[in-house]
């Protein structure tokens, strides 16, 4: 089984173009699965079935994994069997029936628009008040990512070219390695102005053409953009990628735009947030109408 879950993560590196996260929890799954069959006594990859599919996934059940979680687990499984029958591992592929979960869709947490802006004045207030190199960069980050929707591993990635001022846009390459360019507003360009006039104070051999960096010169990582935005909105940066697309819909946008600014390869899962929306409508119906 491990030569086969190795060859597989060479498959999936190559030839798939999925995100290095995703292929970490394809592969988690696949060693998990392996120790169940372990324990089953199941020695040759061979021999697998759908039963020993369906043991691992209500073992896993039992111990507590979300529907969310089942669901990715089955399109391991899934995916895996039907590289492995390709590839002469197996004689069939045994997941090819496996049924996956369906998962829950959980309405994602936003802050409203007022919320936002008393958030990023807060943050310009800071950046003024002190001068700090790091709290002009926060402004620029929160700000960016509020304005364009983008995934904090796609800010991080940010590079200084990929920056255009003319058009006032970046460009980002999000999951599978896609490219996509995304508008951003005034305040955010206007923020973004302000780092680049004091980003030199922290560049050394470290720095390379990342566009955000941190205290010590090198590329801004994830955690550290995480940290800032929490201590902004009490809320992780999905939160903010979340209210913008909530927010561009009240605006008006329609929903192939959205789509389009946040790089979701399904307009299923961009139609989320219409129900969000729905939701907050419902709930200012009910607070404002006399007769709600």
């Amino acid at each position: 089984m491990q030569s086969a879950i190795e060859a597989f993560t060479t498959y999936l590196n190559r030839e798939r173009s999925l995100s290095d996260n995703t292929i970490r929890a394809y592969i988690g799954d696949l060693e998990s699965f392996s120790t169940h069959l372990n324990a089953l006594g199941v020695e040759e990859l061979n021999t697998l079935n759908i039963s020993h599919l369906r043991s691992w996934l209500a073992n896993q059940q039992s111990k507590g994994a979300s529907r969310t979680t089942l669901s990715r687990r089955a399109t391991s499984l899934k995916l895996f069997t039907k590289w492995a029958h390709k590839e002469g591992f197996i004689p069939s592929d045994v997941g090819f029936n496996l049924a996956t979960p369906k998962a829950h869709r959980i309405l994602p947490e936003i802050v409203d628009a007022k919320t936002a802006d008393i958030a990023m004045q807060a943050l310009e207030a800071a950046a003024e008040e002190t001068g700090e190199l790091t709290a002009i960069r926060n402004l620029a980050m929160v700000e960016m990512l509020y304005a364009s929707g983008a995934r904090v591993s796609e800010l991080c990635g940010l590079n200084l070219r990929d920056i255009d001022y003319e058009r006032s846009t970046i460009r980002v390459i999000g999951k599978g390695n896609k490219e996509r360019v995304i508008p951003i507003g005034r305040p955010a360009v206007a923020a973004l102005d302000k780092w680049l006039a004091v980003r030199n104070q922290l560049v050394n051999e470290k720095s390379g053409d990342a566009l955000f960096l941190g205290a010590r010169g090198k590329r801004i990582d994830q955690r550290q953009v995480r940290e800032v935005v929490y201590k902004t909105i009490e809320l992780g940066p999905h939160a903010l990628r979340h209210s913008a697309a909530t927010h561009l819909l009240e605006g008006g946008a329609d929903l192939r735009t959205v789509q389009e600014i946040l790089g979701h390869a399904s307009l299923s899962t961009t139609q989320i947030y219409t129900h969000v929306s729905a939701e907050r409508l419902h709930s200012a119906f009910k607070q404002a109408h006399p007769r709600a």
